[in-house]
């Protein structure tokens, strides 16, 4: 421990001077009346991918870059360096008797110093694309050090407090996020494809519903009125249903007031979609096109490898319901439907549950604590308990059940998706059932939305909804273990100081 806490203090006192140092060369360009922060444009002409996806065209060509001085190699009177910018880095090669003061300046620069450069595109004798330098300028300069080369930034904590940093030094971060950029592309390409339009609907709600979630509560100081953060986009789309719009989609920020770990953020990516005359099935339809759509667009093909498991989105999904899958893989069969002959069963395998519960909540305990593990593939699994789910259809031959599903890659929920309840009667009695629980001290209850039971009332037609978590869609796609690493500014606790 001593020692440890000796080498911190020696990095400490190694960053001060350079802080220091950097400081005093920043005063010396303002003393010169070269301030780089006064430097308001710099006109390129082409990018780093540019350069080097084109050479043929542009040799001996002059070109105008821009971009972050990563390293540099001088050699008397001759040095190397490179430069990053938004889409690569290429090499410049700069020589004292051409470049003059430019040169002397260039030996104070640091690393990490914005820089414009001047110069004709070449190869050096091993053959790497690189701007043989005709001028050379400071654009901005670094005043913290980037971290060093060999080690990097790799504490996961201090990459997520300064992403900024992380995106400069870590070039397969910046890859990740490219990458989730181009998936809600093809999101928005294919919904757009299949003729729905997208939307935009409030942030800030008088009640929070639309799913089981403990909300974020803040003030409308003007009206003095408690407001909620969105748990979901569900019922303004609804609403919309109503209102005569037959296919519409969101792509939007929701809040949950809940923990963190691997697969959850308070704040998160949802895309909510609702279909006029079509149920649960037809938005399995939609998922399973979709996900391939996706899939095959951004990775070149169907198969996807998530943390060394092999996952196929070429042939049809797996489809089963809870019971069957509690009862494959639990071997507990739900048919039977007297609580005290399932409890014993479930107390062996060490299923929570309360006393009071019914025989849909014991089947939904059953299967969201023990089955998720053994959904690996692509798998829809639907015949959900009315009490887990509110905004549902009730099942035709069965009245316990909803016509709802949740699909699973990797053990892991990826959406979620029903025939959408239209009964206004039905809806304010399972809204009551909600305000009932949330009484009793169910912080993610629904609170009642009248407005939404009067929506109703002007008739819904049959309709599908559906709800995918894009984070953890551009997890899997971009083989990440953690939410944090497909969110730029995930949430953090604040350092104390």
């Amino acid at each position: 421990m001593a020692e440890e806490i000796k080498n911190t203090a020696v990095e400490e006192q190694d960053l001060n001077e350079i802080l220091r140092i950097r400081r005093e060369k920043l005063a010396a360009l303002c003393e010169a009346g070269e301030n780089p922060y006064e430097v308001t444009k710099f006109e390129r002409t082409h990018v780093a991918t540019e350069v080097l996806n084109n050479y043929e065209a542009l040799e001996g060509q002059e070109v105008c870059m821009a971009g972050r001085l990563m390293s540099r190699r001088i050699m008397g009177k001759a040095a190397f360096a490179h430069v990053m910018d938004g889409s690569g880095q290429i090499q410049m090669y700069l020589k004292a008797d051409e470049l003059g003061e430019g040169f002397i300046k260039f030996k104070e620069y640091d690393i990490g110093d914005i820089v414009g450069f001047t110069g004709k595109v070449f190869k050096t004798r091993t053959g790497e694309t690189s701007v043989h330098l005709t001028s050379l300028s400071l654009l901005s300069k670094s005043l913290l050090p980037l971290p060093e080369k060999f080690h990097g930034l790799k504490d996961p904590d201090l990459r997520y407090r300064q992403r900024y940093v992380d995106l400069i030094v870590n070039p397969e971060v910046k890859k990740a996020f490219l990458t989730r950029s181009k998936i809600i592309q093809e999101i928005r390409s294919f919904l757009d494809a299949e003729g729905f339009m997208e939307v935009e609907t409030p942030v800030l709600n008088t009640i929070s519903g639309g799913a089981s979630a403990r909300p974020f509560i803040t003030k409308h100081n003007a009206l003095d009125l408690e407001m909620y953060l969105r748990i979901a986009l569900e019922l303004p789309l609804k609403r919309l249903i109503v209102g005569g719009f037959e296919k519409v989609y969101e792509i939007g920020r929701v809040f949950r007031n809940e923990g963190m770990d691997v697969r959850h953020n308070p704040e998160f990516t949802l895309m909510e979609l609702y279909q006029a005359y079509t149920d649960y099935e037809g938005m399995m339809d939609i998922v399973e096109r979709l996900y391939r759509h996706v899939v095959e667009k951004v990775l070149g093909t169907t198969t996807v490898v998530y943390q060394g498991k092999e996952l196929d989105f070429g042939s049809p999904f797996a489809r089963i319901t809870m019971q069957d899958a509690v009862k494959q893989y639990l071997g507990i069969d739900f048919a039977e439907t007297d609580v005290e002959v399932l409890k014993p069963q479930l107390k062996a395998l060490g299923i929570e549950f309360e006393e009071t519960d019914s025989w849909g909540r014991l089947l939904y305990a059953a299967f969201d604590q023990k089955i998720e593990p053994f959904l690996v593939q692509p798998t829809f699994v639907y015949g959900y308990p009315v009490e887990v789910s509110p905004l549902a259809k009730k099942n035709k031959e069965d009245k316990r059940l909803t016509d709802r599903f949740e699909f699973f890659v990797c053990s892991a929920e990826m959406g979620n998706a029903y025939s959408e309840l239209n009964d206004p009667l039905d809806q304010k009695e399972r809204f009551l059932e909600q305000v009932k629980a949330k009484a009793a001290g169910d912080e993610e209850a629904s609170m009642m939305d009248e407005d939404y039971i009067n929506a109703l009332s002007y008739a819904m037609p049959p309709t599908g909804g559906l709800g995918i978590g894009i984070d953890r869609m551009v997890m899997l796609l971009t083989d990440q273990a953690s939410i944090r690493d497909v969110i730029l500014f995930p949430t953090m606790k604040p350092i104390k100081k």
